[in-house]
């Protein structure tokens, strides 16, 4: 048991906080990890106490010195936390009391805890959102750079995990780059909504003493204050839609996992992974497994369960702020470990990806992939669409038959089934020749390919500008 005095909350209690009642409620042992953006936080409320009036200069700097000398003590390993204290706000404020003296007292002044956790989850994620972004940035430019190399890199393109039509595998890589280029916009957008300010709101309606919430807003780095107090301290959309666009990019990269893990296959075999992301297997010696991109895909679900966790939380709470906001901080912090786990695996891995280009070779010519471009000659001869379909059906028919693949046969096999067929035709029947016909913007020509890795290292390059500059602005407040 502990004493009601010992608690900052204590004045209105007449017996101790149950020992177990005081563990279930406490959160130091996850929130701890704000300890940086508390403090960040209560300098800018010390600072614009001062401004106004509600601290004097001493007070307002002593209250400084003394949190960044308790900001030190935590780096250095030194500082005790308490689960008594429940939470990061009231150790860092016991601590900042026991050393400044009753001023330490002051600095809540025109706050409560409700605005505080608020302000200090949506500064932690505005940074950590920046550091996701960077390696958003990183896994690009791997995904654009081996693109533009293997930019003539022939392959079999799938519907229905069935040969569908040659492309290249550097219009396959871009096709995950535009995946990946959506999710890093989506996280900037989300960003802008993270840059509100919920200081000031206090615990549900403001406060009366004469605060300048534009002044706390500049120092933090904030867009702007927020506009309603009873919204400020119970909203959690900004973690939901954080923990939606992880939920997106997991998606997105658990997709690119699964043709990964394919692909190293004996059966694909059109790419090799290096060593050092792989494991082997303790019983089977030959075995070389694709970890990562499992671990990726797996990691997924996790990612998914935190969203409707955070979802849940939120759905029945009425307004204002309410003790279950508590939970939600242990699923937003492990959706950003996970997901800057994932991004850097990957964007350590992608540009190491070694192509077994004669594989992917002989994997398209297998299956008829051309067989759509036989039937655009016939229509381009004067054959209706649904009669030239009809014809390469038969032709395809014919070739399983045979052995053969429509390249394979002669020029009198070809004819049997319809006479508009010419010698020609080999010119659109060979790989090259159908992943070559199809240059317009977005098609698997090399050119198109080359073309649009260009683009997108200008797009990303705009991207990245823009958002070094907030994050810069960020960190100069």
């Amino acid at each position: 048991m502990t004493q009601p005095t010992d608690k900052p909350w204590g004045g209105r209690f007449n017996e101790p906080t149950d020992a177990f009642v005081e563990a279930f409620t406490a959160s130091i042992g996850f929130d701890k990890r704000l300890y940086h953006h508390d403090i960040r936080g209560s300098i800018a409320h010390a600072t614009m106490l001062q401004r106004v009036g509600v601290l004097t200069k001493e007070e307002a700097d002593t209250i400084i010195d003394g949190l960044r000398a308790i900001e030190a003590e935590i780096e250095a390993g030194q500082f005790e936390w308490s689960v008594s204290l429940e939470d990061i706000h009231m150790n860092i404020e016991a601590r900042l009391t026991a050393r400044i003296g009753n001023v330490g007292k002051k600095l809540h002044t025109g706050r409560s805890r409700n605005d505080q956790v608020a302000t200090d989850i949506r500064l932690y994620l505005r940074d950590e959102i920046d550091i996701v972004a960077e390696e958003l940035a990183r896994l690009r430019s791997g995904l654009i750079e081996l693109a533009a190399r293997e930019a003539d890199t022939i392959m079999p393109g799938f519907t229905h995990l069935q040969t569908a039509q040659p492309v290249t595998f550097g219009h396959h890589l871009l096709a995950w780059q535009e995946m990946i280029t959506r999710d890093h916009e989506r996280l900037l957008d989300c960003r802008k909504r993270v840059n509100i300010l919920p200081l000031g709101a206090a615990a549900l309606a403001g406060t009366t003493y004469p605060i300048d919430r534009h002044v706390t807003a500049e120092l933090l780095g904030f867009e702007r204050p927020s506009e309603n107090s009873l919204d400020a301290v119970s909203d959690r959309d900004f973690a939901i839609e954080f923990a939606s666009f992880a939920s997106i990019l997991l998606m997105h990269m658990s997709r690119m996992s699964e043709e990964l893990v394919l692909w190293t296959s004996a059966q694909f075999n059109f790419i090799n992974l290096p060593d050092r992301f792989c494991t082997g297997s303790s019983i089977m010696p030959q075995k070389k497994n694709p970890d990562v991109p499992e671990l990726v895909r797996g990691k997924t679900g996790r990612v998914y369960g935190h969203l409707m966790g955070l979802l849940t939380l939120m759905k029945s709470q009425p307004l204002a702020y309410n003790k279950d906001n508590q939970e939600d901080k242990e699923p937003l912090f492990d959706t950003l470990d996970t997901v800057k786990g994932c991004l850097k695996a990957f964007a350590d891995m992608v540009p190491a990806l070694e192509p077994r280009r004669d594989s992917m070779y002989e994997a398209a010519r297998r299956g008829y992939s051309t067989a759509t471009d036989l039937a655009d000659y016939l229509v381009r001869k004067g054959t209706p669409f649904r009669d030239a379909h009809e014809v390469v059906g038969k032709s395809v028919a014919y070739g399983i038959e045979q052995g053969k693949d429509l390249s394979e046969m002669s020029l009198d096999e070809l004819r049997q089934f319809s006479d508009v067929i010419g010698d020609d035709v080999f010119d659109v029947l060979t790989l090259e020749g159908s992943v070559n016909a199809r240059n317009h913007i977005g098609g698997t020509a090399p050119d198109q390919v080359r073309a649009a890795a260009q683009r997108a290292r200008d797009a990303l390059s705009r991207l990245t500008a823009s958002q070094n500059a907030q994050g810069e602005e960020s960190r100069l407040s």
